[in-house]
């Protein structure tokens, strides 16, 4: 168990994931973040993340991809947030950088998949 948790741990701070940012929550633009951002992870499966009811630095997200169906309430900091094993940036307007940490229940090894998503007009 120490070895998956040391792995989860590694690939965390590959994904810059860990670094704690020393900037306050402040209100974000809701135009910016609002709606469904779509993408394909460099396997092929295809994601969908729902951005809904921004308030201030807060938002819904509802997290798909294959049988995975997530709904989370998040903090947005730094143009990005995390729900679950998932890391999403803002890098320009309709357009942003998903990183996933996934375990390979098969071969019990952990891998980061890095993908571009869009938001869908």
């Amino acid at each position: 168990m120490a070895d998956v948790l040391s792995i989860l741990s590694s690939s965390y701070k590959a994904a810059g994931m860990s670094i704690p940012s020393k900037t306050k929550y402040v209100a974000v633009d809701p135009t910016l973040y609002q709606g469904t951002w779509t993408g394909k992870y460099s396997d092929g499966k295809k994601f969908s993340i729902t951005v809904s009811q921004i308030d201030g630095f807060r938002a819904q997200v509802h997290y798909e991809s294959g049988s995975t169906s997530q709904y989370q309430q998040v903090l947005i900091k730094d143009s990005s947030f995390r729900f679950g094993n998932t890391k999403f940036t803002l890098t320009r307007a309709g357009q942003a950088q998903v990183k996933n940490v996934v375990n390979d229940p098969a071969t019990g090894s952990t891998y980061l998949d890095t993908a571009v998503a869009k938001r869908a007009t």
